[in-house]
């Protein structure tokens, strides 16, 4: 009792300071300093650490090396690391796959000149990380080649879960749902995932969450049909009804949702606080609040208690409609939660307001924030680049990015993107540049947005050879550009005399293909293990009997021919089965 009365007391006054904004016209966003927290009394510094030290000066030389835009992914990338004399440890290559994670290229080399070391040191974290790699630039047939040339290992030396999960997931982000299928038949037919039927059953969540998020939820709800079918004893558990549940919500298919619903109250599935969750922020998504609020009043008739999880996105949903007296009710009914209000909860009144163009009513939450103990993290602050950006004020904007650095904030991707946005869009091309160096001195590469947003800006600005040398150095990361841009570009380039320069830019494209370059360390011919990892490509994204997967695991003698028949034969059964069903 005593800890829901202190609760009330700390959102009491929320409520009445958001009642008192429209008194108060001016304001100022409040932003704690870090710095003070972090070092509340000066000390002497510590004692040099030499590993750490060591560990430090290759990390910047490495990187050093991987920002020469002179230097190419490849044999001369290698020479260039070998020159620079570092020690590759798995701790320094995972923060270098951090930091350069829109450079997929040249992370391969690393990766390759890395383990071709004699002293070089298996390690999963580091496979996995050159796997996801590859899978994010689409170059899934050097990931297979990963995998399996590594697929019969030792087992401290072979691909785990996570390996699979990682194609699963890229696969699905491409747009490949059977071929993410697929990779789960294949992986489960391993030896090592027979052996532990936790591992492949968690798995298989991931594989329908990874669908369901990717806008494949009806290709995961016919993949568990087909499962029950195939054995009448497996009975869905919970987890699964609320993955399918999301999946349906996410792409906005309610009707469908629904009947799942309905179909669970029938079997008996009893629901949990995340099955109600899920529907409840599901419903807010799609802007249905109130039957949000509905469900709420019937999860307490229920015996379900709620929690932030169902109480966070009501709040969301009704400050992003501008309900906000509405939204600070249901505030005063989560204070009764010992929990209280989140760090979500109050973002979400941050974003509310700051939508509406409240920039006020957002700074008292953000004052309030501060007041309960509660830090603003640069997730909140984002709520106020957005605003800054789309009304153009970017005097503010640059004043509180540099108050976030002065107190000891680390702005994240999503900050630097939306100092980019506001930036470019206003042509400021000096500012735009000075906070694209801060985003390379902070640790973070330009992906393809934020790529894109500076060389559409620099050619608008008749800069054409440093937009050029923008799309050079996107190439040599491994991002392809958008046709688009590329088209923009050129064109422009040609209109305003830049001929040879825009001939130079259909020379960088024209070999724009999936590569083909292999790894000089595979055990087996390079062209034979590009022909393996091209057919077990190629044919998780074709066949249609998944049990067949299980022919395409490792084997050292005639593997080309091998895969050549399963080809034939799932073609052969494929048409069989056509002509049957005609």
């Amino acid at each position: 009792m005593h800890a829901i009365i202190n609760i009330r007391r700390r959102v009491h006054p929320l409520v009445a300071a958001v009642r008192l904004l429209s008194t108060q016209p001016a304001f100022t966003i409040p932003i704690p300093s870090l710095l003070k927290r972090n070092s509340p009394e000066p000390q002497p510094p510590p004692p040099q650490n030499p590993s750490s030290a060591a560990a430090a000066s290759d990390l910047a030389r490495i990187s050093e090396v991987l920002s020469n835009t002179a230097i190419q992914p490849g044999p001369d990338l290698e020479h260039a690391l070998t020159a620079a004399e570092v020690d590759p440890s798995s701790n320094l290559l995972l923060e270098v796959f951090n930091r350069f994670v829109s450079a997929p290229k040249p992370l391969f080399t690393l990766f390759n000149w890395a383990r071709n070391r004699p002293d070089y040191q298996f390690s999963i974290a580091v496979f996995n990380a050159a796997v996801n790699s590859l899978g994010k630039a689409r170059e899934f047939d050097s990931a297979w080649c990963l995998i399996l040339d590594q697929i019969d290992a030792d087992p401290t030396r072979r691909p785990d879960s996570d390996t699979f999960l990682i194609m699963i997931r890229r696969y699905t982000r491409a747009g490949f749902p059977m071929a993410a299928i697929r990779t789960f038949e294949y992986a489960t037919s391993l030896n090592f995932f027979h052996s532990d039927p936790d591992t492949e059953n968690n798995l298989f969540d991931k594989l329908l969450d990874s669908l369901c998020k990717e806008g494949h939820v009806s290709t995961a709800s016919q993949y568990c049909e087909n499962r029950k079918t195939k054995d009448p004893s497996w009975a869905p558990p919970i987890r699964v009804y609320n993955i399918l549940l999301n999946g349906y919500l996410r792409s906005r298919k309610l009707k469908h949702a629904m009947r799942l619903w309905e179909n669970m109250k029938k079997e008996k599935v009893k629901p949990n606080v995340v099955t109600y969750g899920t529907l409840v922020e599901g419903l807010c998504r799609l802007r249905l609040a109130d039957m949000a609020i509905e469900l709420l009043n019937q999860m307490k008739t229920e015996g379900v208690k709620p929690n932030a999880i169902v109480y966070n996105p009501i709040i969301d949903a009704l400050g992003e409609a501008g309900r906000f007296k509405e939204a600070m009710g249901m505030l005063e009914r989560f204070s009764i939660l010992e929990m209280g209000p989140t760090l979500s909860t109050y973002n979400s009144l941050v974003k509310g307001f700051c939508k509406a163009g409240n920039i006020v009513e957002a700074s008292k939450i953000v004052k309030t924030m501060i007041d309960d103990k509660c830090l603003p993290t640069t997730t909140t602050y984002s709520y106020f680049f957005k605003h800054f950006s789309k009304t153009g004020n970017i005097d503010a904007g640059l004043t509180l990015y540099k108050k976030l650095l002065r107190v000891g904030y680390d702005p994240d991707g999503l900050t630097y993107h939306l100092l980019l946005k506001m930036l470019s869009k206003e042509g400021n091309v000096e500012f735009t540049l000075k906070i694209v160096n801060d985003m390379r001195e902070k640790g973070f590469d330009l992906d393809l947005a934020s790529s894109t947003m500076l060389i559409n800006l620099l050619w608008r600005q008749h800069r054409y050879d440093e937009a050029a040398f923008e799309f050079e150095d996107m190439l040599r990361k491994g991002i392809v550009p958008q046709h688009i841009t590329y088209t923009r570009l050129s064109e422009e380039m040609e209109k305003n005399g830049r001929g040879e320069l825009a001939r130079k830019l259909h020379d960088l494209m024209r070999p724009v293909t999936r590569s083909t370059k292999m790894p000089d360390t595979c055990k087996e011919s390079r062209s034979g293990v590009m022909e393996r990892a091209e057919l077990m490509s190629d044919v998780l994204k074709t066949c249609k009997d998944p049990r067949e997967l299980v022919k395409q695991r490792y084997r050292p003698e005639d593997d080309v021919i091998s895969a050549q028949k399963l080809t034939e034969s799932i073609r052969r059964n494929a048409e069989l089965r056509e002509a049957i069903r005609g």
